[in-house]
């Protein structure tokens, strides 16, 4: 695991930017796994920068969503799909048909989450996987638990959660209370892992995370298993790991 600490959050979005047009341009057919959130903003925005000056293409990617909440129809502001396209996927050149992202309007959940798993495992593998890290250790939307679900699934997000996710939203009740998550065993099988942190009050997960026992009830401890993690942090972040 390389772990990598940043005095601003300029430093580390271009860091960020960096990983991912390296991987397309050594790769133009890459799979990325994208996240969403406020963390990943900047690195997405410093990444449409890169495309706009004719350094990286998208033409031939194709990209996999981690998750979606359910109930959000795609022109909802808050869902993930209206997400990438406000800050990443509308603005380069790839095609609709290449970015995939789960479906929380689906009629029944179980077969979008088995359609989506279907498209994975056509793909194979995921090149890179972008991912963030909540409050209490899940990646996508993988809550803590005595054992995790290795494929997509739905999964009813825990009060944190949502409390963490209500500043997004006009009222904490509008939150969605489930959501459509890739499985951690799909997250572990990508070649490559970007885990991103930023703030102090991710400082504490953050250890737990990385230097911590290695549990369900942390899933971003699986981490710790992974041959090929680089970690980007803000000083804030990384200020308790020793």
């Amino acid at each position: 695991m390389n772990i990598l600490t940043f005095r601003s959050n300029e430093e580390l979005n271009k860091a960020g930017a960096g990983i991912l047009t390296g991987m397309l341009q050594t790769n133009p057919r890459a799979i990325l796994g994208l996240a969403t959130g406020s963390t990943p903003i900047g690195i997405y925005e410093e990444l449409v920068q890169i495309y706009r000056q004719g350094l990286v293409s998208f033409s031939k990617a194709t990209t996999f969503n981690l998750d979606e909440y359910v109930g959000l129809d795609r022109s909802h502001p808050e869902s993930y799909y209206y997400f990438m396209q406000k800050h990443l996927l509308g603005h380069v050149n790839v095609t609709p048909e290449q970015c995939h992202i789960p479906n929380g309007m689906a009629t029944n959940l179980e077969e979008e989450c088995q359609r989506y798993d279907s498209l994975l495992e056509q793909a194979k593998q995921i090149d890179l996987q972008l991912l963030g890290l909540g409050h209490n250790g899940h990646i996508g939307f993988n809550e803590p638990d005595h054992s995790l679900i290795r494929g997509t699934h739905v999964v009813k997000l825990r009060e944190q959660t949502r409390e963490a996710n209500a500043r997004f939203f006009n009222t904490p009740e509008e939150v969605p209370s489930h959501a459509i998550t890739m499985g951690v065993g799909t997250i572990l099988k990508a070649k490559m892992i970007l885990l991103v942190v930023r703030g102090i009050d991710k400082a504490d997960i953050v250890k737990q995370a990385l230097q911590g026992p290695i549990t369900t009830e942390v899933p971003a401890s699986l981490l710790q298993t992974h041959p090929h993690v680089v970690v980007l942090l803000d000083s804030e972040a990384g200020s308790k790991l020793a």
